[in-house]
C-alpha cells in the first residue's frame, strides 16, 4: 500500500508544481490566493511517516518523505510567513534548491524502486516540472529587458 500511496503522492506533487509555474507568469494574483492549498500536501505526508512505520517499510521513505515536509515547511516559511524575495538571495536560495531536488529525486527513484513503468512516469514529469520552471524563469528575465 505504501508504494502506491508514495506514488500518487509524488503524482499529485508533480501536478501541483507543472501547474504553479504555468500560471505564475500570468496569473500571479491567482497563484498568491491559491498556492497555500499546494502546502496541504504536508498531511499526506506526514500520514505517510505514520504508514512506513506501520508496515514497517524502509526507512528511506521515512527519509524522502522528512525531506519533502522540510521542503513545504520552507516554502511556507519564504513565501507566506516571512513573503521574502528568497529567489533572489543566493543564501537562501540554495537550502531550498537543495531540498527541491531530494524531494523531487526521492518521488523518482522510490517509486522507481518498486515500478520501472511508475519511475519513468515520475521521471517524465520531473523533466517537465524543469523545462515549464526554467521556461517561466527565462520569460521573466527577458520580460525585463529593456
Amino acid at each position: 500500500m505504501l508504494e502506491l500511496f508514495f506514488f500518487i503522492l509524488g503524482l499529485v506533487n508533480n501536478i501541483f508544481l507543472i501547474f504553479i509555474f504555468l500560471i505564475r507568469k500570468n496569473r500571479m494574483d491567482t497563484l498568491q490566493r491559491i498556492g497555500w492549498v499546494y502546502l496541504l500536501l504536508a498531511i499526506p505526508a506526514a500520514y505517510g511517516i505514520f504508514l512506513v512505520i506501520q508496515e514497517q517499510k524502509a526507512m528511506q521513505y521515512s527519509i524522502f518523505l522528512g525531506i519533502f515536509l522540510a521542503y513545504l515547511a520552507l516554502e511556507w516559511m519564504y513565501d507566506f510567513v516571512l513573503k521574502i524575495p528568497f529567489r533572489q538571495n543566493w543564501k537562501l536560495l540554495t537550502p531550498y534548491l537543495c531540498l527541491y531536488y531530494a524531494m523531487n529525486y526521492g518521488f523518482v527513484v522510490m517509486v522507481w524502486k518498486t515500478s520501472l513503468l511508475g519511475g519513468i512516469v515520475m521521471l517524465a514529469l520531473f523533466i517537465i516540472q524543469i523545462i515549464v520552471n526554467i521556461s517561466t524563469h527565462h520569460l521573466e528575465s527577458t520580460d525585463k529587458a529593456p
